[in-house]
């Protein structure tokens, strides 16, 4: 990846939850409060998620919020088109994270990451093996 002209960062899972949800209230503060210190010294910094980090927060807005499967996967995608945290991998996850069929999410964040990588993956389940770039062992 070239170098970029803009500082850009990666957050972990507890940031992108807080900036999702707003909970811990007085985390989701002091996140917001330092995120917002940043922008102040670094007024063109970006911030990125990884398709780990993203999966991670799929899980948790689902066991730890209760959202649905469906509700977590479109608050993700929402969040990640119009928030101030970006997926890494480009407008290609906005795509990942819409699919309803097939392959469970995290199977499909496990492709697309190894084919950002130019990488094929290798798989015993047969649904993973339907998603492009996948082959059944």
């Amino acid at each position: 990846m070239p170098p970029r002209s803009t500082p850009v960062y990666g957050i972990d899972t507890s940031v992108l939850v807080r900036l999702l949800t707003g909970h811990p209230t007085k985390d989701f503060a002091a996140t917001s409060d330092a995120l917002q210190a940043l922008f102040n010294a670094e007024p063109t910094a970006e911030l990125m998620a990884s398709n780990q980090v993203i999966g991670e927060a799929y899980i948790t807005l689902q066991h730890h919020y209760g959202l649905s499967k469906p509700d977590a996967r479109d608050g993700l995608r929402a969040f990640l088109a119009d928030g101030i945290v970006g997926p890494l991998n480009g407008v290609v996850v906005l795509e990942v994270l819409k699919e309803k069929k097939g392959a469970g999410l995290m199977d499909r964040l496990i492709a697309q990451d190894y084919e950002a990588q130019g990488l094929t993956v290798l798989t015993n389940d047969r649904s993973m093996a339907k998603v492009a770039g996948v082959r059944l062992l």
